[in-house]
């Protein structure tokens, strides 16, 4: 797969945020699928140009977590707020349009539509006149999707579509981009290239979530990094007291311990 990896959209152009409020925050959020609690009352601030890392086995709650903040999935107790401002009764188009996007786990690719037709859906929020030209942007930083705009996006290797996944989110021109275990079942070397596109993502100041079993991956892009297991934060921290303590294995691997936070 050939690519340049940067995509360098312009600022989102939502609704001001807050002064003085973080970009997202999680406040004591419960989320539950009829007799299980998938979340138990988890916390998480992510401010403006912040990358933030959640790793932890499978089961965890870190998909619940960001389907809450993108609104699919609705809290049980708790609250999420973005600059201020509650999300709480609000659309999913509007959760969009306030700067959140997810590329969920397994990219939800609409395979049948071809390549250009899934991009226009990543900006179907916006009401300005420049999604042309941002696609024509995404078709210069990824000349193979740029090549295959017209055939069905289901064509699309595994890494293709990852790619495609991510510069959709990005059409809708994001504060906060969330990504669900972006490295899974990529081959390596694709897995460089999707950390190097998110990296310069990064570098124009769009805050990040992002969920990996990949915790070298996910550490190396972060600024702050939590360990979730049974539905709530085990350890938090920066990267690098996170990969250090001792502790770590156990909480990454979802060995039953008390969810207290690690110093910092």
């Amino acid at each position: 797969m050939t690519l340049q990896p940067s995509l360098t959209l312009r600022s989102p152009e939502t609704a001001p945020l807050g002064q003085g409020y973080p970009l997202v925050a999680v406040r004591s959020l419960v989320i539950r699928y009829g007799s299980i609690t998938a979340l138990h009352g988890v916390d998480l601030e992510v401010n403006a140009g912040e990358a933030v890392a959640i790793v932890g086995p499978n089961g965890a709650g870190k998909t619940s977590l960001l389907s809450a903040i993108a609104g699919i999935v609705r809290p049980a107790d708790g609250s999420i707020a973005i600059g201020g401002e509650p999300l709480a009764g609000i659309a999913l188009p509007d959760v969009v349009r306030r700067g959140v996007a997810l590329v969920p786990e397994g990219r939800n690719i609409f395979g049948s539509l071809t390549v250009l037709e899934n991009l226009r859906l990543g900006a179907t929020v916006r009401s300005d006149g420049a999604v042309g030209s941002d696609i024509e942007e995404v078709f210069a930083s990824f000349p193979i999707l740029g090549q295959r705009r017209n055939q069905p996006a289901g064509q699309l290797s595994g890494g293709e579509q990852q790619m495609l996944a991510i510069a959709r989110a990005m059409l809708s021109r994001p504060r906060l981009l969330m990504l669900d275990e972006p490295s899974l079942g990529l081959a390596p070397a694709i897995v460089d290239r999707v950390y190097e596109l998110l990296q310069s993502i990064r570098a124009r100041g769009v805050a990040m979530l992002v969920v990996e079993q990949n915790a070298a991956r996910a550490f190396a892009l972060a600024d702050r990094a939590c360990v979730m297991s049974h539905g709530a934060f085990t350890l938090t921290g920066t990267p690098d007291e996170i990969a250090r303590h001792e502790r770590f294995d156990a909480a990454y691997f979802g060995v039953a311990m008390s969810a207290e936070r690690s110093p910092t």
